[in-house]
């Protein structure tokens, strides 16, 4: 993973010059001032460990496995979020763990966890690196360690039986769906992130994949869990269902780290799919085209992938530079992609034909849909493109009932375009409906516009903008990015103050010492330790 950016640095392109002067032209970026540190340029605060801590924690995992350079300290700070980007791009590491440990094992795990416990030391989760929303950077904290998930990367088993298999959680997902298309099978998990994304990090934040309308987000396939505390380890899970009281897999799945470290995932899978076929579709409206798309989810056919993008995200999604003023009129794309055996493939493409032709839709063929497909996981690369070239750029996500996803939508295009003119740099507000439910959808936005003089507070505050329009408007502030630290406040007014202490009495029952990813999730949590106490 690019320390720096996202990805493979290999696949990150510099735009090309019409696409920077059609941003130049449209939003006033402006090229950007100096470029990103190098690596070994790059200065970590002293660490705040103590060389008996390091000494006790390598008695543990292994002299190799506990690491205080700076480069493995850099390559731990913070997610992917573009302000994270921007501020360890420009050699801000304030929040750099003061060491990274990589256990080898659950019982490695559980002793570390009370190692730290014990010497008040904080310790947060790390698997793919990936969070966008402060899920990896614990607020108030003395010293603490990055627990890195990497060397625990089994296929633990497969169960055909009962068609399951048994995941450690630094597995990242593409090695995952190798290791079981191998026997046949599928997990069905897509989301953005696939490429570096964990199995414990889908996990740990509730992800949605891509074809969820499919094969249900990462939380409906988990049937089983393991979870290392500092006050000992959960085993949940032994049957689909259960009618044994509160589910308590449903209280770790998108705890993001703050309750225990997920140190084994049971999943259901599937066989891979027979056929594939992806399509396009244009609708005259976002207001058109939902009405559609709401119908394929509440009476069928759905397929595994249904997406619908807005008018201004068509335009810029089809358009070449070239082609802006023939494009401005597109519509609104929407992208179907089913699979299964092929003869169920073409039946439910042609009952979903029917469907969408009475709800005014137009196809497009293949074209649309596959190119899609074959970009699904090139967003943030283009994001790394942006910001090199003087541009901001970042996403955010809710969802609500069918009811009001209009006025979700509304207010929150208006919340930040507002927030973001006011900055006198005029934004490019987008959106999709990237998840599907027969009583609601996800909506995604993404933002373009110039950086500016300071990117990190113009963005701070549109962002709160938009968190308030989303509360206010009945939306969830989070469908699949998760809570993190970016919107700790607003969960806490989702979920009123009762929510809130049901979760602080959780999380003083298995780590009363408040060890566990300070900050993060967790509304109105005392503050964490402090080692120069």
């Amino acid at each position: 993973m690019l320390w720096s950016g996202w990805g493979d640095p290999g696949r990150a392109a510099p735009l090309p010059e019409p696409v920077v002067a059609l941003l130049r032209d449209l939003l006033g970026v402006r090229p950007a001032g100096a470029p990103p540190l190098a690596l070994a340029d790059v200065e970590v605060p002293e660490p705040r460990l103590a060389a008996d801590d390091l000494t006790a924690l390598a008695r543990i995992v292994g002299d190799g496995h506990v690491r205080a350079d700076a480069e493995s300290r850099v390559r731990h700070t913070r997610g992917k979020s573009t302000t994270d980007l921007l501020r360890i791009r420009a050699g801000e590491t304030s929040d750099a763990p003061d060491a990274v440990v990589l256990p080898g094992t659950h019982d490695e795990v559980l002793a570390v966890l009370r190692a730290c416990a014990g010497r008040r030391i904080a310790v947060v989760p790390f698997g793919g690196g990936t969070s966008v929303v402060g899920g990896l950077a614990p607020s108030g904290v003395g010293a603490f360690v990055a627990l890195d998930l990497r060397r625990m990367d089994a296929v633990v088993s497969v169960d055909e039986v009962s068609r399951t298999a048994v995941l450690q959680p630094g597995l990242l997902a593409p090695a995952a769906e190798a290791a079981l298309t191998e026997r046949g099978y599928t997990l069905g998990h897509f989301p953005q992130s696939y490429e570096w994304a964990s199995i414990g990090g889908f996990a740990a934040a509730r992800s949605s994949g891509q074809a969820s309308a499919g094969y249900g987000r990462f939380d409906d396939m988990v049937v089983a869990l393991t979870v290392a505390t500092p006050e000992g380890t959960l085993e949940l899970g032994r049957a689909p269902k259960s009618a044994a009281g509160p589910d308590l897999r449903q209280l770790v799945l998108g705890s993001e780290g703050a309750f225990g470290v997920i140190t084994s995932v049971t999943v259901r899978i599937c066989p891979v799919p027979e056929a594939k076929a992806y399509e396009g579709w244009r609708f005259a409206s976002f207001g058109e085209g939902a009405a559609a798309v709401r119908r394929l989810a509440q009476d069928g056919p759905l397929p595994a992938v249904l997406r619908l993008s807005d008018e201004t995200e068509t335009m810029v999604g089809l358009a070449d530079p070239s082609a802006i003023e023939r494009l401005a009129a597109a519509g609104c794309l929407a992208v179907l992609g089913f699979e299964g055996a092929a003869e169920r493939v073409a039946e439910r493409r042609a009952l979903a034909a029917d469907v969408l032709r009475a709800a005014g839709g137009e196809p497009l063929g293949a074209g649309p849909g596959e190119k899609w497909e074959r970009g699904r996981f090139d967003a943030p690369y283009l994001r790394d493109s942006l910001l090199d070239a003087g541009a901001f750029a970042e996403t955010l996500e809710t969802a609500a009932f069918w009811t009001d996803v209009p006025a979700l939508y509304d207010a929150v295009r208006g919340a930040l375009t507002g927030a973001l003119s006011g900055e006198g740099t005029p934004p490019l507000v987008m959106c999709h409906i990237s998840h599907v439910y027969p009583s609601g959808a996800s909506l995604y936005f993404t933002v373009v516009s110039a950086q500016g003089e300071d990117p990190v507070g113009h963005w701070a505050r549109a962002k709160r903008a938009a968190c308030e329009a989303i509360v206010d408007a009945g939306g969830t502030i989070s469908h699949h990015h998760g809570v993190g630290t970016d919107h700790r406040d607003w969960y806490a007014r989702e979920i009123g103050p009762l929510g809130a202490a049901v979760l602080r009495a959780v999380k003083d029952r298995v780590d009363p010492s408040g060890i566990l990813n300070p900050g993060v999730l967790i509304p109105g949590l005392a503050s964490p330790p402090n080692t120069e106490e």
